[in-house]
């Protein structure tokens, strides 16, 4: 039996996330990335390249040895994607992240500015009992932020499919557009394999 408290978060996720997902062509990623510097959009980002899946059991916030963390290629693609920002005339963002180490590196590597750690960004990979609570918290949060200047959320991909509907790859770039009355909608993905 579902519990009542569970369907209303789930009717106010998907009510409050229509999703509208165009698939991203050469001709309107230059759409997106315009969207980025519009106001009232941000980009959700996948950490990039970690091989594996989950963390070892001995995972520790804090302690990069105990996390999967990024391949070398991993490492290049996040400078990539920086350079990308900046090749779309992005030099400088709002970033917010996990606090995983694979999602603090791929921040730090995108060299776009300061990286505010955000625990609602967090994956819940081993811990799907808090998909929905962590999700509307992060919907709230999103809800009262200044989108006045490019805005990136760094976060893993259980995160953005539970907010999106999307299933990212590893770097790839999730836009979205937050309306007047605070309704979000996908606009597009932008693909970063390198």
């Amino acid at each position: 039996m579902i519990r009542p408290q569970v369907l209303i978060v789930c009717t106010v996720i998907i009510i409050c996330f229509s999703i509208t997902v165009s698939v991203c062509s050469a001709e309107n990623e230059s759409l997106l990335w315009d969207a980025l510097t519009s106001g009232d959009h941000f980009a959700l980002l996948r950490h990039t390249l970690a091989p594996g899946t989950g963390d070892p059991p001995e995972f520790r916030l804090g302690q990069c040895k105990t996390q999967r963390n990024l391949s070398k290629k991993g490492r290049d693609q996040a400078s990539k994607i920086g350079d990308r920002f900046r090749k779309n005339n992005i030099f400088e963002a709002r970033i917010f992240s996990s606090q995983w180490c694979r999602c603090l590196e791929t921040a730090k590597l995108l060299k776009l500015g300061q990286i505010n750690e955000l625990v609602a960004l967090n994956s819940f990979f081993g811990q799907y009992e808090r998909r929905d609570s962590q999700t509307e918290m992060l919907l709230k949060w999103l809800k009262v932020q200044n989108l006045d200047r490019p805005f990136i959320l760094v976060t893993h991909q259980v995160n953005i499919t539970a907010l999106t509907g999307v299933y990212p790859d590893s770097g790839e770039l999730v836009i979205v557009h937050r309306s007047e009355n605070g309704n979000f909608r996908v606009i597009g993905t932008i693909e970063t394999r390198y």
